[in-house]
């Protein structure tokens, strides 16, 4: 992990970045792609809590990755849903546990968890048709539907 600087505002949250992370066999994120800052977390914590900035917020320019084949691109930005902003910007908040260390790992595991789901295509649909006693089911069924319904208004005129 590399200090590169103070974050530029008031806040006192510091800016990371870290080592490369492979998702897939063949996807790699380059750890210059990856920048983190961390922040104060509220929940538990103790005194802890407002002393240590121990949550993560882990950004990864998606959009602009040359890690990532377009196809993969679209697919994130489609799953990351507002998690990534208006420029392209993929933004992980990681606060579920006490620890910075635990944190961190925790929002690259989900960061990697993301993409990894992004780089499986979907499925192909196949057309598939209903068979011809799933057609008779229905037929049979609107035929009860039918039958029930004139039942109720007297029975005049179906026959």
């Amino acid at each position: 992990m590399d200090l590169l600087t103070n974050n530029g505002d008031d806040s006192g949250a510091l800016l990371y970045t870290y080592s490369n992370m492979r998702v897939t066999r063949s996807i790699v994120i380059d750890e210059s792609e990856l920048t983190e800052r961390f922040i104060l977390a509220s929940g538990p914590g103790g005194q802890n809590v407002n002393k240590v900035a121990t949550a993560v917020e882990l950004r990864f320019d998606a959009l602009r990755s040359p890690s990532l084949p377009e196809a993969v691109r679209l697919r994130l930005a489609a799953l990351a849903g507002r998690r990534i902003s208006g420029e392209g910007i993929l933004v992980i908040t990681a606060r579920r546990f006490r620890s910075q260390a635990r944190n961190r790992e925790d929002a690259r595991a989900r960061l990697a968890a993301l993409i990894e789901a992004a780089a499986t295509p979907p499925a192909p649909r196949r057309t598939t048709r209903p068979s011809r006693a799933a057609k008779q089911r229905r037929l049979d069924a609107k035929r009860h539907t039918s039958t029930r319904k004139r039942e109720r208004s007297g029975g005049a005129g179906w026959d």
